[in-house]
């Protein structure tokens, strides 16, 4: 029977367990894992409310990926994001991450081509500082020997325009 290529409903009942709706078949965090590395699309809903709880599972796979050694995230990334919730900047984070990881999957493709497999860590740590420089931006931050700007509005313009810059500079 062939798949199908829509987005695949996975029901999350109270025991914890996973239903995928389409194999009609219960599955693992890890599946959806391999789901996410295929470009399925998938949402994950709780079955008894219906609620969309797609994020939270997202979340536990790379929480579970963590646990078992396979570090991803730098401690320091980790803390700069916990500290942007409920700052307010934080509605601009979740675009910035989309466009910088956007960015950095292109990145990764060209060079992969081109050159081999160093060249990644260098595009990876080039991000991971812009990503620092937006978050002290974005959290109000100021970088050591940096002088205050007119107002803080004028100071946030500037400091995007110079993001943007860098983001145009690596998408080249």
């Amino acid at each position: 029977m062939a798949k199908s290529t829509g987005k695949v409903t996975i029901k999350k009942y109270a025991n914890r367990r996973l239903y995928d709706t389409e194999s009609s078949a219960y599955i693992t965090l890890d599946r959806l894992a391999q789901m996410v590395r295929e470009g399925r699309e998938f949402e994950v809903v709780d079955a008894k409310s219906g609620e969309d709880i797609t994020r939270q599972v997202l979340t536990q796979i790379i929480v579970d990926e963590e646990s078992r050694g396979s570090t991803m995230l730098p401690i320091n990334f980790l803390k700069q994001l916990i500290g942007l919730y409920g700052n307010s900047m934080q509605n601009f984070v979740p675009q910035y991450l989309d466009a910088a990881m956007d960015s950095f999957q292109r990145n990764q493709s060209a060079v992969r081509d081109a050159l081999g497999g160093n060249v990644l860590a260098d595009i990876a740590k080039r991000n991971m500082a812009m990503f620092e420089d937006a978050a002290q931006a974005l959290s109000g931050h100021k970088k050591a020997g940096e002088k205050p700007a007119g107002n803080e509005v004028d100071q946030l313009k500037a400091e995007l325009a110079a993001l943007q810059a860098k983001v145009d500079k690596l998408s080249r």
